[in-house]
């Protein structure tokens, strides 16, 4: 009788998908000083959309009429979150633009819970948010809130749409239709930021960045949901403003204050609490990273 071969626990799958997206987004800072917020965006959407028409095939015979407004409104929304969650990574600290786009799924959440009180977890991480922006400091960054915000608001929509398209299509096929559609309409704003600085050097590492994400959390999220309950995946998801405190320490060396600290975990805090009273699916009903990821 052969010895089994020893199982990657489901938990590390997913903690290594946070890592990559958070890493993924505190080295942009660095592509963002070159060639600007909108121009990572689209270079990091153009690189993941080749990746990914070259490992997948785009399910076009698949795509029926009413089915062309919600893809393209995915992959504009993609796009936007994209550049604002960027942009925002150009004014303020890594874990404080994570944790305010943390509103929008968690806000999404809350309110499609037939619970009233899960509207209680939102406003304990907004709770958070105030501490984390600490808007009585002189050093308040209104325009990095702002992006933040429409980060946030672009990953609500964001969650609906692919939930909407989640019957439709599998696998990675919907992101090879959306995020070729991310990267042109990032084009609109990027290309005018990126133009003149387009080197080599740049390209390699957008290629890079590409891959820690969307491509690689993406992969490891699906492995780990075949043996994962969404409910444990998605409270584990909860700790990426956390993770993206954390790295913003380790490499972009910002240090939160205590008030800081107290907020990221207020925020995390509401994020894994608001997973309890998350809907039970069926068996028949697979869930999928569409459903459950918190993108940034």
């Amino acid at each position: 009788m052969r010895d089994r071969k020893p199982q990657v626990p489901p938990w590390t799958l997913a903690v290594t998908a946070i890592l990559s997206v958070q890493l993924g987004s505190a080295l942009s800072v660095n592509l963002i000083d070159t060639v600007g917020p909108a121009g990572t965006a689209w270079l990091r959407l153009s690189m993941g959309a080749v990746i990914l028409l070259v490992i997948g095939r785009p399910p076009l015979r698949s795509i029926r009429r009413r089915d062309v407004l919600p893809l393209l409104g995915l992959g504009l929304t993609t796009g936007v979150m994209t550049v604002g969650f960027l942009a925002a990574v150009e004014h303020i600290p890594l874990g404080t633009a994570v944790a305010i786009e943390f509103l929008g799924p968690l806000t999404v959440a809350a309110l499609r819970s037939p619970h009233r009180t899960a509207l209680a977890w939102p406003a304990l991480a907004l709770a958070g948010v105030v501490l984390l922006t600490e808007p009585w400091q002189g050093s308040f960054n209104l325009a990095g809130v702002a992006w933040a915000a429409l980060a946030a608001c672009g990953w609500g929509f964001y969650i609906l749409l692919t939930q909407q398209l989640g019957d439709r299509f599998s696998g990675i096929g919907s992101l090879t239709i959306t995020v070729p559609i991310a990267a042109l309409a990032a084009a609109a704003v990027g290309i005018p930021q990126a133009a003149g600085h387009l080197t080599l050097e740049v390209l390699a590492a957008a290629a890079g960045l590409a891959v820690l994400l969307p491509v690689l959390p993406f992969a490891l999220e699906m492995l780990a949901l075949r043996r994962m309950t969404p409910t444990a995946f998605g409270t584990l998801m909860a700790l990426e403003p956390a993770v993206g405190v954390l790295l913003g320490l380790l490499i972009l060396h910002q240090q939160p204050s205590a008030v800081q600290v107290v907020g990221i975990l207020l925020v995390v805090l509401a994020g894994a609490a608001a997973q309890h009273g998350g809907r039970r699916r069926r068996k028949e009903e697979p869930a999928t990273p569409a459903d459950l990821d918190f993108v940034g």
